[in-house]
């Protein structure tokens, strides 16, 4: 199913995603994110409606009044968002694709991030690093990352006119994903300080692991990974064909047998713990964005899962006594 034109992909994503969250976040976009660097610029007394965690205690102490302090970012940040379009991002088993739901979290991150003055880029990933975008501003700038991401079509880097729906879909190469390609090319494409968001399934051959955590000491890393409920769980769908999106292998399973399905759920464990051990190796948080769950509620239980880490990496003492 073709994707909606740029235009009205970017309308419908400030009318469902960017209203939601500026009532949800209060225009603080950061809560969201880590990484950019502050200056003290100020202090005052505190409000009612203050973040409670930049009350200075030695300032409020001597007065005896709560003071706050106010903070200003030292520069604008930038952005780039890292996106796998390989042939296991096409999958879907409802209305809504792993390569459309990239898609829209990429328009919802850069329209929110360009809206506060900073810049976004991209590096797409088909069989090779087919497309840089250099980091630039503007909601024209958010336009143009997704037309390139619903024209692209895997190993050709002139991917900048649309091409048909199926044509994305190319047929399986059989070399599987190489991740680390990717993550290479970012070393060498982002000299500077930036905010990496690599949006990608992480099906990918072993190597990733290492230029990941290369990334991560230079940069503010977040791994984003759109899922799927069949990739998770397989239902009773009986005598099936089940075909790897990349490698083009195939298979003839009986997925009403308990214990295939066991083996299947068995190994997508194994295939999780894995991952989830590499990136915390790493030093990068992951944020988990299924097909069929609402975008928003996801990333809004994301940002209060970092805050409440943060403030348990502030407060050990604190949390201990409370346990």
């Amino acid at each position: 199913m073709p994707s909606p034109a740029p235009e009205r992909m970017l309308r419908r994503i400030e009318w469902t995603v960017i209203r939601r969250l500026d009532g949800l976040l209060q225009g603080d976009y950061r809560t969201l994110l880590r990484g950019f660097g502050l200056d003290l610029a100020d202090l005052r007394e505190y409000q009612p409606w203050d973040d409670a965690r930049h009350i200075d205690w030695n300032v409020t102490a001597r007065l005896q009044v709560p003071h706050v302090r106010q903070f200003h970012e030292e520069r604008e940040a930038c952005a780039w968002f890292l996106v796998d379009l390989t042939g296991s991002m096409s999958f879907g088993s409802g209305a809504r694709d792993k390569r459309a739901l990239a898609a829209q979290f990429v328009g919802a991150m850069a329209r929110l991030m360009v809206r506060h003055g900073n810049r976004v880029g991209a590096m797409l990933f088909g069989e090779r690093v087919d497309a840089v975008i250099p980091p630039r501003g503007g909601r024209g700038q958010v336009l143009h990352l997704l037309a390139r991401i619903d024209a692209h079509q895997p190993g050709r880097s002139d991917a900048r006119s649309p091409g048909r729906a199926d044509a994305r879909r190319s047929a399986p190469t059989g070399a599987g994903t190489d991740l680390a390609e990717l993550l290479r090319g970012a070393q060498r494409m982002v000299p500077r300080r930036s905010l990496l968001f690599v949006v990608s399934d992480f099906f990918s051959r072993p190597g990733w692991e290492a230029p990941m955590g290369q990334l991560a000491r230079r940069h503010e890393v977040l791994a984003v990974r759109p899922v799927d409920p069949l990739e998770q769980a397989l239902p009773e769908l009986g005598l099936m064909t089940v075909e790897d999106a990349e490698t083009g292998e195939r298979l003839f399973v009986d997925a009403d047998d308990p214990g295939f399905r066991a083996r299947f759920a068995e190994a997508v464990q194994r295939r999780e713990a894995g991952l989830r051990e590499s990136l915390s190796h790493a030093g990068v948080d992951a944020l988990e964005l299924s097909t069929d769950a609402d975008l928003v509620d996801s990333l809004m239980a994301f940002a209060h899962a970092r805050a409440r880490g943060a403030r348990a990496r502030r407060l050990p003492g604190r949390a201990a006594r409370g346990r």
